[in-house]
């Protein structure tokens, strides 16, 4: 089966799985990493995750897919937070994080870097203002490989 079609089907199970919850599905994966194959599945909600939450979510998602034998090759299933420096996928990722410290990582080096930090200024349909000391920066969507809110040190 293809890795489109598997996260397709994880996501429709997840779905039904949470779809009497506050909980929602923020992403899935599914990666090899050495020699290891990961199904990811990343859930959360307004006031946060729990751990009992997501071990719920894991053991319900674990029986449907071992009785629908989805993904044949071995493989770790985990449910997680995708984190407070989660990557930003969707309008209102970028809408509550204006003004916060963001980091960029491009396709390809842009003005001789592959990545920066900077203050998330603006979003608009195919472009995000960055303000990185005094000089603002409109930076292309379609350039940026990922884009995630960075928690100042204390």
């Amino acid at each position: 089966m293809r890795k489109k079609d598997i996260i397709s089907s994880v996501k429709k199970m997840t779905e039904e799985i949470i779809k009497d919850t506050d909980i929602g599905l923020f992403d899935i994966e599914y990666v090899k990493e050495g020699p290891f194959k990961y199904l990811r599945v990343y859930i959360d909600k307004t006031d946060g995750i729990t751990v009992d939450e997501c071990a719920e979510v894991s053991r319900a998602l674990s029986k449907k897919l071992d009785d629908v034998d989805l993904i044949k090759e071995q493989y770790f299933l985990e449910v997680s937070s995708p984190g407070v420096e989660r990557p930003f996928k969707k309008e209102e990722d970028f809408i509550k994080n204006i003004g916060e410290i963001v980091e960029i990582k491009f396709y390809k080096a842009i003005n001789g870097k592959k990545s920066l930090q900077g203050i998330l200024e603006e979003k608009k349909e195919d472009t995000v203002t960055i303000k990185t000391g005094d000089e603002l920066l409109e930076i292309q969507l379609k350039d940026i490989s990922k884009i995630n809110r960075v928690l100042e040190d204390f």
